[in-house]
């Protein structure tokens, strides 16, 4: 199986959430130096390429690939230290009445340019 057959299996989720703007410091605090339990965690669990973007008003925007996003998301859930992590985070999202990993709101892609330079039959690199 070639790298690019492999890479088609995985599925690249993009989320947004909205962390407090009067906390954004201390959230960029605590995501420079995440738990290495939890990093143990979302490795073990599926995550790959785990990205989070922080905007100035507080809009968070990530990315992950996995295989099996609802698969990795409940094998998250049955760690001890993601109901820790999720915790504690929740007091910087604004929906502080849901963990945070379950408040993350999936966003359709609807574009990608290798996808679209492939079909085209135009070289990619």
């Amino acid at each position: 199986m070639t790298p690019r057959t492999r890479r088609s299996t995985v599925a690249r989720v993009c989320f947004v959430s909205q962390v407090r703007p009067d906390r954004l410091e201390e959230y960029r605090e605590r995501h420079a130096a995440v738990w290495p339990e939890m990093l143990e965690a979302l490795r073990d669990c599926g995550w790959r390429d785990y990205h989070l973007f922080l905007a100035p008003d507080g809009l968070l925007v990530g990315f992950v690939d996995v295989d099996d996003y609802d698969a990795a998301q409940a094998a998250m859930a049955q760690t001890g230290v993601n109901a820790r992590w999720q915790a504690e985070m929740g007091e910087f999202f604004v929906a502080d009445d849901t963990a945070p990993d379950e408040g993350m709101v999936r966003l359709e892609q609807v574009f990608h340019l290798e996808t679209q330079l492939t079909e085209a039959g135009l070289p990619t690199g």
